[in-house]
């Protein structure tokens, strides 16, 4: 189970259980220092509904350190997203792939939705 502060705009911080989320949360790398989450969530939004938006700071210059995850409410969204392997953020091409397979570069996302569409019986 995660338990996370989730801010996406609408106010203050709340605590949200979001449950199991390794076949629902994405890792987005590539970002601009730039990147806002609501950029981000309008980026990924034409996928379904977003639940949480994090972009990973530096803790002593909250400079973004270029890469980010959502938490999307369901795995078919998280499909849809990993086929799409023309999606840009501020004008640059992001890599992005479930968060449970980790980074990898460069991007393929045939890895991430065989993941996605076939779980390994570990999770």
């Amino acid at each position: 189970m995660t338990m996370t502060s989730n801010n996406n705009g609408g106010g203050g911080d709340c605590i949200q259980n979001l449950g199991d989320t390794s076949l629902t949360k994405v890792f987005i790398g590539g970002l601009t220092w730039e990147t806002s989450k609501k950029t981000m969530r309008e980026d990924f939004q034409k996928y379904d509904e977003i639940l949480e938006v994090v972009i990973i700071s530096d803790k002593l210059t909250s400079r973004s350190k270029g890469y980010g995850f959502i938490t999307f409410k369901d795995t078919d969204s998280v499909k849809k997203a990993c086929e799409d392997a023309t999606l840009m953020i501020n004008d640059r091409h992001a890599n992005y792939n479930l968060a449970a397979l980790g980074a990898r570069h460069p991007r393929s996302s045939s890895i991430a939705v065989a993941a996605a569409n076939n779980p390994p019986s570990t999770w």
